[in-house]
């Protein structure tokens, strides 16, 4: 009896991730075109497309079952993927196609948007103020746009759209791949007609039939209130252009909130350091502070404050990004020490020494 977890060597509580990535290893080292052993390698084969799938793994563990051979090979007929990765064995084709992609050097094609235009993404830079409402700009960028000329059709003005030959408008032809395991076809995307099924009779002699050209173009951007740094904005419909009337890309403006003389920026708290006398720490005081709006609030300082004494200020942060509330704004109040005193100053501090002051 066959002992597939050996096979592969792996453990019979292997997750299934394990158990790909041990047969990607041995199918690697083992693959005849690759200087292998042809029965090692369909061996490994073997367990893999049993261990791979769950109900077939449980029986196997409760009753030792062993299927001879793969399911899906046929003797001089090659290997039938309907029936090897079909519903008889419970393969995901498209999950079992990476392996084979890497072995025998091909992809399995999927089906790919190739008319959809490409995102673009670039960085924008704002002041920390800008972050307190809705800013509006305008952005100039070399990109890919429908062509006027064809308005986005590919085609010369005046002129027709015919069915490809090469697929005869269905937009996919057949390969042929020949292995030792026998002949694979795939169904590929017409190199012709990119995918299309169709083609100008005449190109567009602005486009070359692409239906979109590169140039500079204009876009107006809206920067949410409250955005931070790193945060990226997304504008549907704003990147390239896609081939013959594709779907455009998206535009991705990722955010950079640069750094402020002043304040200090933590979530959507701002935090500002405000130097005070002695004398304002001692009897107390009411000073001035400026906020990121550039405006100046009253700040009641009592008697006795301590320096690096913190005072939170409500409501006067950054704009929380949902739209809803605002952060605080945090004073961190700095005692200055005089460098340089007047002899009269040393003279009123000596009277307070005196007093134990």
């Amino acid at each position: 009896m066959k002992d597939y977890y050996q096979i592969l060597g792996v453990s019979r509580e292997a997750s299934q991730e394990e158990i790909k990535k041990a047969y990607r290893k041995l199918a690697h080292k083992h693959h005849p075109d690759k200087g292998g052993d042809e029965k090692k390698f369909k061996e490994i084969n073997e367990a893999y497309q049993l261990l791979s799938n769950k109900e077939k793994r449980d029986q196997y563990d409760r009753f030792g079952r062993v299927f001879e051979g793969a399911p899906g090979w046929q003797e001089g007929r090659g290997f039938d993927f309907s029936r090897g990765f079909g519903k008889d064995f419970g393969f995901d084709f498209e999950d079992i196609s990476d392996i084979f992609s890497e072995i025998f050097g091909f992809e399995t094609t999927r089906k790919k948007d190739l008319k959809r235009g490409r995102d673009i993404e670039i960085d924008f830079e704002i002041n920390l103020e800008d972050t307190l409402k809705k800013i509006e700009r305008e952005v100039n960028l070399y990109k890919f746009v429908s062509c006027s000329r064809c308005q986005g059709s590919g085609a010369e003005p005046g002129t027709k759209i015919k069915e490809c030959f090469s697929c005869r408008g269905t937009g996919q032809v057949q390969q042929i791949k020949r292995t030792f395991l026998g002949s694979f076809t795939r169904v590929t995307i017409c190199p012709v007609c990119q995918g299309e099924g169709k083609k100008p009779e005449k190109p567009c002699i602005v486009c070359k039939g692409q239906g979109r050209v590169k140039k500079e173009e204009s876009i107006k951007i809206f920067i949410p209130a409250g955005v931070d740094s790193n945060q990226v904005i997304k504008i549907e419909g704003k990147g390239d252009a896609g081939r013959i009337k594709g779907e455009p890309g998206n535009l991705y403006i990722r955010v950079h909130v640069l750094p402020h003389k002043i304040f200090q920026r933590k979530g959507d708290d701002i935090y500002i350091k405000t130097p005070i006398s002695i004398s304002q720490a001692v009897l107390g005081d009411e000073i001035e502070i400026l906020t990121l709006e550039n405006k100046k609030i009253l700040l009641k300082v009592p008697s006795g404050t301590e320096s690096g004494k913190i005072f939170k200020i409500s409501e006067k942060g950054i704009p929380h990004f949902s739209g809803y509330g605002k952060g605080d704004l945090y004073v961190e109040l700095k005692v200055k020490i005089p460098k340089k005193l007047t002899k009269k100053q040393k003279e009123l501090l000596e009277k307070l020494k005196e007093e134990g002051v």
